[in-house]
């Protein structure tokens, strides 16, 4: 006969088994020793953390079906979605009927350095991070929407939001309303938005309520805000161009506007124009909103959100001019070069002074910003020692601080 505390596992490769928890018991009863308490924000499940040699996971409580719709779609997502909870695993509490809240619960990867969007809230509104945090929202959505991912319950609350260089990064992290299509009508996309607009003014209200102060107007109408965003977003990834014989580089300069929005091109697509002659409409495909990640991940197998990328990048490029590296062999050579004798002493470094558990490569670009600031002050190359004495004795500022 089947145990009524261990539940049937699905897990990943290269992640515990967790079979050691109190899987016999409701989420919110645990009382085992490898839970830890960190911020939930708001959810309609119940939400547990727990410490593994092989880092902090999340355990949410769902019916059998959602938990293993979860599960699949943040699966299928993956490959193409960078800022999404990785899927470890679903636990099946076969003893319960498959409609029971708790009958299955879905396992995460803890997402680092992230925290909810209540932290970027000052009073009744959002603080000097605002911008960016809208920015962030609507290109998650625009994201999702190029992968065929309707939503369904697209909420301030269902995102968790990182530093990212000079800028800030939306994850998902409830995918559990998400149905999968291989393009979504510009119908389904409106309705998403919508959903969302909703959902935004109904999470600013509910903040307003339990801080006990008025709501701004313009905190009602984030949601709008954001759809004004998504909308300029998308327009521009689908905007179709149309060249003349002479004119093919812009084929190129298109594809580089992609690239430096962060977007993955895919494919061109070009067909002859209906005013004849030797006109062609462009038409480009994109993917992810990977492109600098990738890069720098090829080049030098680190690790970075997408604008963390883009200014590490930056880095490596002004260490190959430095070093007249000029081939495609000498600038492999320069990465390698580069991360070897630049990159990874400064972590060392950034470890030594920000500590474990540290956010090393948001650190690292803290203080490239910071050396730029004191190049331009001083219009003259500044060395990485003498720049990040002065980081240091400046108390380490970020963006906003400098």
């Amino acid at each position: 006969m089947a145990s009524v505390s261990t539940p049937n596992l699905h897990i990943r490769p290269g992640h515990p088994d967790f079979l050691d928890l109190d899987w016999g018991t409701p989420l919110n009863d645990w009382t085992h020793e490898r839970l830890v308490e960190l911020p939930t924000g708001i959810h309609r499940h119940p939400v547990r953390f727990v410490a593994y040699p092989q880092g902090l996971y999340v355990i949410k409580e769902l019916t059998r079906g959602l938990a293993y719709h979860e599960f699949d779609v943040l699966r299928k997502l993956a490959p193409t979605m960078r800022p999404i909870a990785a899927a470890i695993g679903v636990a099946d509490r076969h003893w319960l009927d498959a409609s029971t809240e708790g009958a299955g619960a879905i396992i995460t990867k803890y997402v680092e350095f992230a925290f909810p969007y209540r932290e970027l809230i000052s009073g009744s509104g959002f603080g000097p991070r605002r911008d960016q945090m809208l920015d962030a929202f609507a290109g998650l959505l625009v994201q999702l929407h190029i992968a065929g991912c309707f939503w369904g319950d697209c909420s301030l609350s269902n995102v968790l939001y990182r530093y990212d260089a000079d800028t800030i990064e939306a994850i998902m992290i409830d995918a559990e309303t998400v149905r999968l299509h291989d393009v979504l009508s510009p119908g389904q996309r409106l309705e998403d938005i919508e959903i969302m607009i909703m959902n935004v003014a109904g999470g600013m209200a509910d903040i307003a309520a339990s801080q006990g102060v008025d709501v701004d107007e313009a905190d009602l109408n984030l949601g709008e805000d954001i759809a004004a965003r998504y909308h300029g977003l998308w327009d521009e990834l689908r905007r179709k161009i149309v060249v003349g014989p002479h004119e093919r580089y812009r084929i190129s300069e298109r594809i580089e506007r992609l690239n430096d929005l962060g977007f993955q091109v895919e494919d061109v697509d070009l067909t002859p124009d209906e005013s004849g002659g030797d006109r062609v409409k462009v038409r480009v495909a994109v993917g992810g909103r990977s492109f600098h990640s990738g890069r720098l991940r090829e080049l030098t197998r680190i690790e970075a959100s997408e604008n963390q990328a883009r200014q590490i990048l930056s880095d490596l490029r002004y260490y190959e001019a430095r070093t007249g590296s000029t081939s495609a062999t000498g600038k492999s050579v320069a990465a390698i070069k580069w991360r070897v004798d630049i990159f990874e002493p400064l972590m060392e470094r950034l470890r030594d002074v920000m500590g474990d558990g540290a956010d090393l490569v948001q650190g690292f670009c803290d203080f490239l910003h910071h050396r730029y600031l004191l190049a331009s002050a001083q219009e003259r190359d500044v060395p990485n020692d003498e720049a990040f004495r002065s980081w240091v004795a400046a108390d380490m500022p970020g963006y906003l601080d400098a």
